[in-house]
């Protein structure tokens, strides 16, 4: 069998790093799969790229200047939401060609149109539809974060100011998506299943077959190591208890840093300092009470376990998740993790038993988490059974083998329907 995962980018971004681990771990479990990306960042081979040319990039200024327009040349949700207005038609590449199964990730900004998406779905090949977030199900919106327009016919998109014209985008795009997919099958795979739960009442998505399978993580990578050496390779000292932080963007206000901020705020009683991790890193220094270490964005994965292991506690106050990557990297190291009851998060932290879910955007209980964590719970235990979550929930063979399953049914349905 071969598959070929399509995703935006190689490496940046949680999808990309989901959609790569998935590669690895079906070639480890006797599936051929290589991705088909936009932007390549290594030199891998079982990684193609899109034929360069001045399209590609023109399709993500195309699609961005569109909706910097509609928000009346405001900044605020630029990307926040996509229209899928541009992209390349990659039915004709012979990756396309001589693959049984097209296995979608994250194909936004540029990278394929809704009128690519239908072209692959007219192909007659099997596809295989992984949501890193609700956009498939939605209109336009990544994230709805409270908002249950999608379950009908997203009439209205509260990211789009006025009325009239400029709503009428959120409506045309669910029309032209939901048209798209009509007498078409999709499997649908969310990595949570609370994301599974909210796919479900899309009504753009009635009559489509919608599971749930986790992100792969390779635990031969991300594995506990000794503190004190981690510590020593980064700078750090070696005598404080060390709070994370990550983020590929750290300034992104849905990742919540303001809340960690006030949660630090409630912490000064106590020898506490912060890493953070990711991009921007230093423009959040000054804001945090505690002593910070900003570490900048890092591509290098040892380096990145070494961040985890140097770590006492790692928390993410995300106001909307899915299945996030870094708890999952940071219990794979022993690492126990707090974060707020939304989305997927309360699936992989078990409350009080491998971390603490927070009640949402509630800064003191998220403080009231960490201190626990450091100061009174068992923090052995918290740490073996999070490494035991993710070696029974995440390694490579686990997910490969539910996705094999899909697979097969995507085969089998078609063969059916032909």
């Amino acid at each position: 069998m071969k598959v070929l995962i399509v995703n935006t980018s190689e490496r940046t971004g949680g999808a990309a790093v989901a959609a790569n681990r998935l590669m690895k771990a079906l070639n480890n479990n006797g599936v051929k799969a290589m991705m088909l990306v936009r932007d390549k960042e290594t030199e891998a081979l079982t990684v193609a790229e899109l034929p360069q040319s001045w399209r590609l990039r023109w399709h993500f200024l195309w699609e961005r200047f569109v909706i910097f327009c509609r928000l009346h040349f405001s900044r605020t949700h630029l990307f926040d939401i996509d229209i899928a207005n541009a992209g390349t038609d990659i039915t004709r590449l012979h990756e396309f060609q001589e693959a049984d199964i097209i296995h979608l990730h994250w194909i936004n900004q540029g990278m394929l149109s809704l009128g690519d998406i239908r072209k692959i779905l007219r192909s007659g090949k099997p596809v295989i539809w992984t949501m890193h977030d609700i956009w498939p199900a939605t209109a336009i919106c990544h994230v709805t974060l409270g908002c249950r327009a999608f379950t009908t016919q997203c009439k209205h998109c509260r990211l789009l100011p006025g009325k009239g014209a400029e709503r009428d985008l959120s409506t045309s795009i669910w029309q032209k998506k939901r048209r798209m997919v009509a007498e078409e099958n999709i499997y649908y795979v969310a990595c949570s299943r609370w994301l599974e739960s909210e796919a479900k009442r899309s009504a753009l998505l009635k009559g489509q077959k919608i599971t749930s399978i986790p992100n792969p993580i390779d635990t031969h990578i991300y594995k506990r190591g000794d503190k004190t050496e981690a510590r020593q390779r980064l700078g750090l000292p070696t005598d404080r208890k060390m709070i994370l932080f990550a983020s590929q963007r750290v300034t992104n206000g849905n990742k919540g840093m303001d809340y960690l901020i006030e949660a630090c705020r409630l912490m000064t009683q106590g020898d506490f300092c912060v890493m953070i991790l990711g991009g921007h890193a230093e423009e959040v220094v000054e804001q945090l009470p505690l002593e910070a270490f900003p570490l900048g964005y890092v591509n290098d994965e040892q380096r990145i376990v070494d961040v985890y292991n140097a770590a006492d506690v790692f928390v993410l106050p995300s106001l909307s998740e899915n299945l996030p990557n870094t708890i999952m990297e940071a219990m794979a190291c022993g690492v126990p993790c707090v974060g707020f009851k939304v989305g997927g998060i309360p699936e992989e932290i078990d409350h009080l038993r491998n971390g603490y879910v927070a009640e949402y955007r509630n800064a003191e209980d998220l403080a009231k988490g960490i201190r626990w964590i450091l100061t009174e719970a068992d923090y052995e235990e918290l740490s073996r059974n999070a490494i035991h979550k993710v070696a029974q929930n995440y390694s490579q063979q686990s997910v490969a083998m539910k996705y094999l399953d899909v697979y097969h049914q995507a085969q089998a349905f078609k063969h059916y329907r032909l």
